[in-house]
């Protein structure tokens, strides 16, 4: 071989080696975006949520809350608004199946109508994290959040008992929550041995504003000696605040509300509500999260977590920040 061939064929094994070295790397390249992406694929999650409504400032920030944590993570989180319709609500949790959703956040509509939506999410093995209200079928959830509903009656109702020794009380309810239910039972069981307070009348407004006022207009017009409205959140005391303007009959008439929510704050420093036992659902999302994370990791976490509440009324609304939930 002379000189000139031993030349080209240095120069062609150079190019091969040079083009086997490049399709290796090319090789190692595509072999770690791949596993890449699929691991990113493994860790991005997506969540559901559906709360009984979104017309009710409380479960925008439970929400907001809870989708800031999961965008701050890298995961998704899809929210749908059953409008206080149950059919509906068991509907949207029967499509979050369908999408193979992580987990879900709920706050039911009917604490008991709810359980066809339950048993579509246990058979798909999907978590359920209950919020704010828990449901009848407690087996069918992972974990249940509220706050100390019960107690929020009772607060309510000691500190009316400081301000009258004798009323009559307007309840305003929510038959198919349960939280509702309860904080009513915390009010009317506090009340129920001193003969002194007695209820005058009772609706059910769902907890909404708008419900609640033209409901509180007809009692009114039918009771002229109301004392005390006691509200099962804030939005039903602000509606029944509304129809007392309305008919003119809002002085002495004590009115309370359960939320602690800026609104109600700001109408107690204005003299116009008298107390609300404050939740805190900023806490209640944070617990929310954090425990659908550790679920999702296999490990255990509570089964109930219930929050505090706090009276609060004109001697110390000042003590609070008026702006912002608790």
């Amino acid at each position: 071989m002379n000189q000139q061939s031993k030349r080209n064929l240095t120069n062609k094994i150079i190019s091969l080696a040079g083009i086997m070295v490049f399709v290796f790397f090319i090789a190692i390249y595509v072999s770690v975006c791949s596993n890449y992406l699929k691991g990113n694929r493994t860790r991005r999650k997506l969540f559901g949520a559906t709360y009984m409504t979104m017309n009710n400032e409380f479960y925008k920030v439970v929400n907001n809350q809870i989708r800031m944590q999961v965008e701050k993570n890298g995961d998704e989180m899809i929210t749908l608004d059953p409008a206080l319709d149950q059919k509906k609500q068991n509907e949207q949790i029967k499509q979050l199946v369908k999408r193979k959703v992580d987990a879900i956040f709920l706050n039911s509509v009917d604490w008991k109508e709810v359980e066809s939506g339950l048993k579509a999410a246990k058979k798909a093995k999907i978590p359920v994290i209950v919020i704010d209200s828990q449901v009848y079928r407690n087996d069918l959830v992972t974990m249940t959040i509220v706050s100390d509903n019960y107690k929020a009656g009772v607060l309510c109702a000691k500190e009316m008992m400081k301000q009258k020794d004798h009323a009559n009380i307007v309840l305003l309810t929510h038959n198919a929550a349960r939280s509702a239910v309860d904080r009513i039972n915390g009010f009317t069981d506090t009340i129920k041995k001193n003969k002194n307070y007695k209820i005058l009348a009772s609706a059910d407004t769902q907890g909404q504003i708008e419900r609640a006022l033209p409901k509180v207009d007809k009692i009114i017009e039918k009771y002229k000696n109301i004392d005390v409205v006691m509200g099962l959140n804030d939005p039903a005391a602000m509606g029944a605040l509304a129809a007392l303007d309305s008919k003119g009959a809002r002085e002495g008439v004590l009115v309370y509300g359960i939320d602690g929510s800026p609104e109600g704050k700001k109408l107690i420093k204005e003299g116009m509500m008298t107390g609300t036992a404050a939740q805190s659902p900023k806490q209640m999302a944070d617990t929310a999260i954090n425990a659908a994370y550790k679920i999702l990791q296999g490990k255990k976490v509570e089964k109930k977590k219930v929050i505090s509440v706090q009276m609060i009324t004109k001697k110390n609304v000042e003590q609070t920040d008026i702006s912002r939930w608790q």
